[in-house]
């Protein structure tokens, strides 16, 4: 018989009885089910290595603990026995936290990288840390009830535009919220009790399309996303998020592009997102400010000569970033986000032909440019991740209350 998302059997070996490996192998399997949402459990033998015994016994201990379930398997008929299908619950969940310059974002994500809620705090001003961390405890505090009653809560994780220590979740400089030097990741945990984690948001979004957006299956990508808070990029190569020897590459937004362009905020001059910019585009659209979805719409209704001008401008200077990316890390998949995803969008054949035209033949071919393809949730389940890390590495530790505490 089939167990059903919420139910929860008599635990099998506490954790602390549980030998390495076992662990190690609970934590793989839970892994996998949470990375690719339902696996057979035939595909989980194969993907493991492990033998078939083995594996249902790991899956019996995983839903005895209420991290999975097992459905009936679906799709076309199979020979021999079918393999059941095994799915994270949905009762296993993570909150994102992405503060930016007019807004914070606080949402809730299911173990599987679906997003549950998300609610958007519109702010008048740039927020300081310390209000961007009341705003999100504040919410979290109005979704208590909600989340005692009907989740286990693994962990926060806070996407920030700028540089975070990945050691501590330290803030070192967020240049376009102001921020420097402030302990984000320990600040939210005092304030709502639940551990947290904080990292670069492009960095972390990168990481989301790798797992579950459009650089699923690829090893080497490069992502880049375009907002409010200006440009940042994530490298994976082989694979792996490229961290750098402090955890802050990938900051593409700062790749050189124009000699004669407008001093950065960084100190330089002629960095790519002082020449391809969102709010340029809001100015010219006549907005007051906004979020992608609303860019997309009064771009597509523009007839203005100016506007279609400065479209054109933007795609030049981001050809040249792309080029130096493409000629420098040799991605299989270029994935573009947020307004930079909208520019790509209304011209997509205009970008392929200058970055098939600058850069070198070999890596140019290869590359294969994509709009994001986890849309405006795309910084929520980065986030996520953030907050189901811990959990993931050591499932059963968590047991089956008290996930996500700060005390663990």
């Amino acid at each position: 018989m089939m167990s059903s998302p919420r139910q929860r059997a008599a635990p099998t070996a506490p954790p602390s009885e549980l030998d390495p490996s076992r662990r190690n192998n609970l934590a793989l399997i839970t892994s996998l089910v949470h990375h690719h949402r339902v696996l057979s459990r035939a595909q989980l033998t194969k993907r493991t290595g492990l033998n078939r015994s083995t594996v249902g016994t790991l899956i019996g201990q995983l839903a005895a603990l209420g991290l999975v379930y097992e459905t009936a398997p679906t799709g076309e008929a199979q020979v021999g026995r079918p393999s059941p299908e095994v799915r994270p619950s949905p009762s296993i969940a993570a909150l994102a936290v992405y503060p930016e310059i007019d807004a914070v974002t606080i949402g809730l994500v299911n173990l599987g990288g679906i997003v549950q809620k998300k609610i958007r705090f519109a702010t008048e001003r740039i927020p300081s840390a310390r209000e961007a961390v009341n705003i999100a405890a504040a919410v979290i505090e109005g979704m208590r009830t909600e989340l005692e009653h009907s989740y286990r809560i693994t962990g926060i994780g806070v996407a920030v535009p700028g540089l975070v220590n990945p050691d501590d979740g330290t803030v070192r400089h967020a240049p376009h919220l102001g921020w420097r030097d402030e302990p984000v990741a320990r600040m939210l945990t005092e304030a709502t009790g639940y551990a947290c984690q904080a990292a670069n948001d492009a960095s972390l979004a990168a990481e989301a399309e790798l797992i579950f957006g459009a650089g699923a299956g690829r090893d080497n990508l490069v992502y880049l996303n375009g907002g409010a808070s200006g440009i940042g990029g994530g490298i994976i190569s082989n694979g792996r998020l490229l961290r750098g020897a402090s955890g802050y590459a990938g900051e593409l937004g700062h790749t050189f592009v124009r000699t004669s362009g407008e001093q950065c905020h960084c100190g330089a001059t002629g960095c790519l997102e002082t020449e391809v910019s969102q709010g340029r585009l809001f100015d010219l659209l006549g907005l007051s400010g906004g979020d992608t979805p609303q860019l997309e719409q009064a771009l597509g209704a523009s007839s203005s000569a100016a506007v279609a001008e400065e479209v054109s401008r933007q795609l030049g200077f981001l050809a040249i970033a792309l080029r130096n990316a493409v000629n420098t890390f040799n991605p299989e998949v270029i994935i573009l986000d947020g307004f930079l995803g909208v520019l790509y969008a209304l011209a997509p054949a205009t970008l392929d032909d200058l970055l098939l035209s600058q850069a070198m033949d070999g890596p140019a071919t290869q590359a294969k440019v994509h709009p994001a393809a986890l849309g405006s949730n795309l910084m929520m389940i980065g986030a996520a991740e953030l907050g189901f890390a811990r959990f993931l590495a050591d499932p059963t530790g968590f047991g089956t209350t008290g996930l996500g505490s700060a005390a663990e």
